[in-house]
């Protein structure tokens, strides 16, 4: 029994130490100061003036990047200058704001503390029109704009995961590694997954699966995944994410 409990151990805590030995995450660095540049992912609304809708990732600050990223949705409508950004930042709390921060004051594409992001989900034109007219509505029935927990959730990634099973036309895959993912709302266990294509079951996101044509199949202990990508062959990693079969 000592030996399997050392496994399940080990095997939860490879991956994210994996991502601190190679330099994905580090412990090093002052939020004051991290670097918040474009990374040039977002196109140039001077020059692309469709409606456009991008969904990012970016490793999280300091030790929380070796288990997980912080996801949000940028979008620009048709003709505008420039783009908004929407997400939960649990900070904002210490404020008393609301925790969703709709700004264009921070750059689409911008780096998450430092950290790069990476585009996960791209529309463009009337696709993303559509999803530009819905999120008010949706923002507005969000049920945690003043709850934030940064583990199990609900936190930025619930928030990011919430509109994608709120929105269907995002067709959004969230990053394994996206912990506060599976965090489902109202107390809810079961429920599609956020790209529409699966399902899943969860209990309170400290346990759960999940089995969808675009997820694959992805198993949830204690908010870290294991899984394998099915359509897109891979395996899914705590803390490393996707590691292509």
């Amino acid at each position: 029994m000592m030996l399997w409990l050392l496994l399940f151990v080990v095997l939860l805590v490879a991956g994210p130490l994996w991502t601190l030995a190679s330099g994905s995450a580090t412990l090093h660095g002052d939020w004051r100061n991290a670097g918040s540049r474009p990374v040039g992912l977002a196109p140039d609304p001077a020059t692309h003036p469709e409606a456009i809708v991008q969904v990012y990732a970016g490793r999280a600050f300091s030790w929380r990047g070796a288990f997980a990223v912080h996801t949000w949705l940028a979008a620009k409508a048709k003709g505008a200058a420039a783009y908004t950004r929407y997400e939960v930042i649990g900070w904002n709390a210490l404020r008393g704001q609301s925790l969703i921060s709709v700004s264009s004051a921070r750059a689409a594409d911008a780096q998450w503390f430092g950290a790069a992001p990476r585009l996960i989900d791209e529309l463009r034109g009337a696709e993303a029109e559509a999803v530009i007219e819905r999120l008010p509505r949706v923002l507005a029935s969000y049920p945690y704009a003043s709850v934030y927990h940064l583990w199990p959730g609900p936190n930025s990634n619930t928030f990011t995961a919430y509109l994608g099973r709120e929105i269907p036309e995002l067709r959004l895959t969230m990053p394994s590694t996206a912990i506060g993912k599976d965090y489902l709302p109202r107390g809810e266990i079961f429920a599609h997954t956020p790209s529409g294509t699966g399902y899943q079951f969860s209990l309170a996101g400290v346990l759960g699966a999940s089995f969808g044509r675009d997820e694959g199949i992805e198993f949830n202990v204690l908010g870290l995944v294991f899984g394998v990508d099915l359509r897109r062959p891979a395996l899914k990693l705590p803390g490393i994410g996707r590691v292509p079969g």
